[in-house]
């Protein structure tokens, strides 16, 4: 997520964190570092101008320049302006209590992934109590309505759709989306409308038409997040015609510089309201300002690491699994336990991003998550007993276990030593505060490509750092 701009700021944070003293020569060519670095993350360059400006204005106060910590003073001034280009606070969707109809119209260029970001939207409010209707109107891409209606049936959402509607009633359908709706006590819905590869007067004409129709709560742009600077003039088209609330940036974990995630609030004055981070129905996240400015310095994000955990892992499930570590009872069946909950979380890299000292400082490319589908599949393809004893798992038996998973002995026999050493860290670390201490220590060690698990029975998931 934003890796070369992360790898960048990273890279002037450290640098500056540790002086002990701050000039205005120092502050002069740490801000044209971090000009330089926002014009290559494609940011606009009014934004860019306004950014520099307030940081050196700030940084050469008094305040600055003769604090206790001036680094460390100067890092909070970069962070604040930061979280100010992507919007301050988190701003939430104003919808309307239960008991009245809310509507949320989607609207975008095609292939900016709004079908895709309607069913996370839908599947987000209805994990929090809303009941959600989704209303098939992009009745110009071929194949649009069946795509929602399978993204719908994924999760459990209705999707309102009429056989053999065309683009000329886009209007009807939404109407009647609505009426089916309020019969049914669905108090949500979400209007998902037809795209063009770029603007156009009749995609307008049609949108303007359909917000009228529906009298929507929010008005939603959903934009591609690679798209940079276009992103912001297209925000602002959509803006200046049918009136904006907000934006939903996809494609937030590809490798995108950054431009339009710190561009649009200071050009259109919109919020971003939420980011999809992945493919999958759940990679889809409320947008914190001040989250993303500490990732793209490289401070990591715990806070929504930590939540995260809370909503894929189950707590009770936790409690037994360390009680099994301490007692020494941790077995191959728990270890495969480890790595399905590390699949809920997300792509390794995302969870990087989120751990200080780690954003940016690992290249995806290199970590090896096959190495993690081997090792699932020798284990599943184990017996009961094995799983249970791993000591019973003699040449015979690892050589067919090597034929079943379709790995060779030597990955069996690598796995088997590696489980033996993480038990027995686990086992250290549930007895051993100062032990936790020391790790969590070195987890910024692997900024440096250290793996900070290498002395230490290995790391249990065997990504080949």
């Amino acid at each position: 997520m934003l890796e070369k701009i992360t790898n960048t700021f990273s890279d002037i944070v450290r640098s500056v964190s540790g002086k002990s003293t701050i000039t205005e020569k120092n502050i002069e060519e740490t801000v044209e570092q971090i000009k330089m670095a926002l014009l290559e993350a494609d940011v606009n360059l009014r934004v860019v101008r306004r950014f520099v400006n307030a940081t050196i204005e700030e940084a050469k106060g008094e305040k600055v320049l003769r604090a206790v910590d001036p680094g460390q003073q100067f890092v909070k001034i970069i962070h604040d302006r930061i979280v100010k280009l992507l919007g301050d606070s988190k701003v939430d969707l104003q919808l309307k209590g239960p008991d009245t109809q809310s509507v949320i119209l989607l609207l975008g260029l095609q292939g900016a992934g709004k079908t895709t970001a309607a069913h996370k939207l839908a599947a987000r409010l209805e994990k929090n109590g809303r009941k959600t209707l989704l209303v098939a109107c992009d009745l110009v891409r071929p194949a649009a309505v069946e795509q929602l209606k399978q993204l719908g049936s994924k999760i459990n959402v209705p999707v309102y759709f009429e056989e053999g509607a065309t683009p000329a009633d886009a209007v009807k359908v939404a109407k009647n989306g609505l009426s089916y709706a309020k019969k049914n006590g669905i108090d949500t819905v979400i209007v998902d409308t037809a795209g063009r590869l770029q603007i156009d007067e009749d995609m307008m004409a049609e949108l303007v038409d359909v917000k009228k129709a529906v009298d929507p709560v929010e008005t939603i742009l959903v934009a591609d997040s690679m798209t940079g600077q276009n992103a912001v003039e297209i925000a602002k088209s959509f803006d200046e015609q049918l009136g904006l609330t907000g934006v939903i940036l996809t494609k937030f974990d590809s490798d995108a510089r950054g431009g339009a995630a710190l561009s649009l609030k200071s050009i259109t004055e919109k919020p971003i309201l939420f980011i999809g981070t992945g493919e999958k129905t759940e990679d889809f996240e409320p947008f914190h300002p001040d989250r993303i400015a500490s990732r793209i310095l490289g401070m990591g994000d715990i806070v929504s690491l930590v939540e995260k955990a809370q909503e894929k892992v189950d707590v009770e499930e936790a409690e037994r699994m360390a009680a099994k570590m301490a007692r020494n009872e941790f077995t191959l069946d728990d270890m495969l336990a480890q790595f399905e909950n590390m699949n809920k979380m997300g792509s390794l890299s995302s969870i990087m991003d989120m751990i200080p000292g780690l954003a940016g400082q690992i290249d995806p490319s290199k970590i090896d998550m096959d190495g993690m589908k081997h090792q699932k599949a020798i284990i599943q393809s184990m017996t009961k007993k094995e799983r249970a004893n791993h000591l019973i798992i003699g040449p015979a038996r690892r050589k067919r276990i090597a034929q079943g998973s379709g790995t060779s002995v030597a990955e069996v026999n690598k796995l088997i030593k590696q489980f033996e050493k993480t038990k027995l860290t686990m086992k250290k670390l549930t007895k051993n505060k100062g032990l936790q201490g020391k790790l969590m220590q070195q987890l910024g060690g692997m900024a440096c490509g250290k793996n900070p698990f290498g002395g230490m029975g290995g790391f249990p998931g065997g990504f080949g750092f």
